[in-house]
């Protein structure tokens, strides 16, 4: 295998390493029924959060290398458009939903004494936040399709 064959290995494991997670992790979340399901979920979710940071920077780094040796720079739509919907994913998930989250994590922790009752401003907080995740996780979609097919 070559540098070409190697990178685009590290770039698909890279790409599971971020969009794993990123479908998992809200589903964990929102199989808890009691607070101490919450917490525990929560404490999953934490330590699953390093994967997408470090996957982030392998596919980037890759992805990058893979344009410079085979020389296609920007000269694809395809590429253009996944890189203009990987922002926006990562604005969607850096600036709109982690913010939340930590909000959220805060009224998880300050609930510690309930455990069979998960605060009802847990879930008015999440009904708020599931629409943040399902726009990151289509995104990720569109980018993985646009990543495989290359339409155009």
């Amino acid at each position: 295998m070559g540098l070409l064959g190697l990178l685009l290995v590290l770039h698909i494991l890279a790409t599971i390493a971020v969009i794993g997670p990123a479908f998992v992790v809200p589903v964990i979340r929102r199989s808890a029924k009691t607070a101490g399901q919450l917490l525990f979920a929560f404490s999953i979710t934490t330590k699953l959060a390093i994967l997408p940071k470090i996957g982030g920077a392998v596919l980037i780094i890759t992805g990058i290398w893979l344009m410079i040796i085979t020389k296609m720079g920007l000269s694809q739509m395809w590429l253009n458009l996944s890189i203009l919907l990987t922002l926006l994913m990562v604005v969607t998930i850096g600036g709109l939903i982690e913010p939340r989250m930590k909000k959220i994590m805060q009224i998880v922790s300050e609930s510690q004494g309930q455990e069979d009752e998960v605060p009802a401003e847990f879930t008015r907080a999440m009904k708020k936040i599931a629409p943040l995740e399902s726009t990151a996780q289509l995104l990720m979609l569109a980018i993985t399709v646009l990543m495989v097919v290359k339409p155009f």
